[in-house]
């Protein structure tokens, strides 16, 4: 099976504006043949999609991000299978835009995790099927604790990156459950700060404990960067996919117009090996990157992983970052 996992995936302000005239697909430039070539596909979906609802001022927040209620049909162009919605845009029109994201997402056949009506909702892993196997997605946000989904109110999955923390252990007891029903078993985090390449210390020991308890893949993001991949046990952990779409003026140091497409490859229900295909946002879509510029942001991801104690080699002429998955018996 081929799993395909990008970060932060945002649709309003100036890309909301281009898709009011440009195709669905605009979105995904020239990387849907990557998309078409995976059995399942998940990423970040960093907005709302819906017509209705007022920005949230109840908290300070600068930005807001929506989008139009018809382009779900964005995410059907690339084959999105499955989407993480605890995140940091995921309330910015009230709940109103949220309830409304998340019956246009069912309607369109797209499963998603992390948001709900209720905590026992947001709580609920999504499952798909691919290639005989059956996977799982849980996903939760360590910000916006003021959005945390309870019994009686409609937000998110907030958990603390905290192994003390109740609402840990709760996530932690919710990935054990969640794989002994699926074969493949990815965790969406979106955590830590907008901006550093390397992942704060705390995550570390986090993401660790999510692999003990069960998650076969952590698919980490929110920061505008990407971030070292570890492997542990013989599973990746990806801190920080970083941006994939979205209308972001660009930081000429930590450049969040780059990223990569991650495809997970798996045997059975084990993951054996992860290809990482660069990317770069131009114009308010992403591209694949080429030449020098692939190389560049290749590199930068092998010295962030080699920090880790993972190694990733570079194929030129497939303009792909390959790691090997190791074996783990426990």
């Amino acid at each position: 099976m081929k799993l395909a996992l990008v970060g932060d995936v945002m649709l309003g302000r100036l890309v909301n504006e281009v898709l009011r005239h440009a195709p669905a697909d605009y979105p995904w430039g020239d990387t849907l043949a990557i998309f078409g070539g995976a059995d399942l596909r998940i990423c970040n979906l960093e907005c709302v999609i819906s017509d209705r609802g007022t920005p949230w001022m109840r908290t300070p927040k600068v930005f807001h991000f929506r989008s139009d209620a018809k382009n779900i049909a964005v995410l059907k162009a690339a084959g999105i299978d499955a989407v993480a919605l605890a995140n940091t845009h995921a309330l910015d029109y009230e709940v109103e835009a949220l309830l409304d994201t998340l019956s246009i997402l069912d309607g369109a056949g797209i499963a998603r995790a992390g948001a709900g009506a209720d905590l026992a909702e947001a709580s609920r892993p999504a499952t798909c099927a691919a290639a005989g196997a059956a996977v799982g997605l849980v996903a939760f946000t360590d910000n916006e604790p003021e959005w945390e989904a309870t019994a009686t109110q409609p937000g998110l999955l907030y958990v603390p990156v905290d192994l003390e923390d109740a609402r840990a252990r709760r996530l932690f007891a919710a990935v054990e459950e969640a794989k002994s029903g699926v074969d493949l078993l990815v965790v969406s985090a979106h955590w830590g700060p907008n901006w550093g390449y390397r992942p704060p210390s705390a995550h570390g020991p986090f993401a660790r404990r999510l692999v003990d308890a069960g998650a076969d893949v952590i698919f980490g993001h929110s920061g505008h960067v990407f971030r070292g991949v570890e492997l542990y046990r013989g599973r990746p952990i990806v801190y920080c996919a970083g941006d994939f779409v979205d209308d972001y003026a660009v930081d000429e140091v930590e450049r969040n117009d780059e990223s990569f497409i991650f495809v997970v490859e798996t045997e059975g229900a084990q993951p054996r090996r992860l290809l990482l295909h660069p990317t770069v946002i131009r114009e308010y879509q992403a591209r694949l990157a080429r030449g020098g510029e692939a190389e560049a942001i290749a590199g930068k991801m092998q010295r962030l992983c080699a920090e880790l104690g993972t190694a990733a080699g570079w194929r030129r002429e497939e303009h792909v970052l390959e790691m090997r998955v190791g074996v783990y018996e426990s």
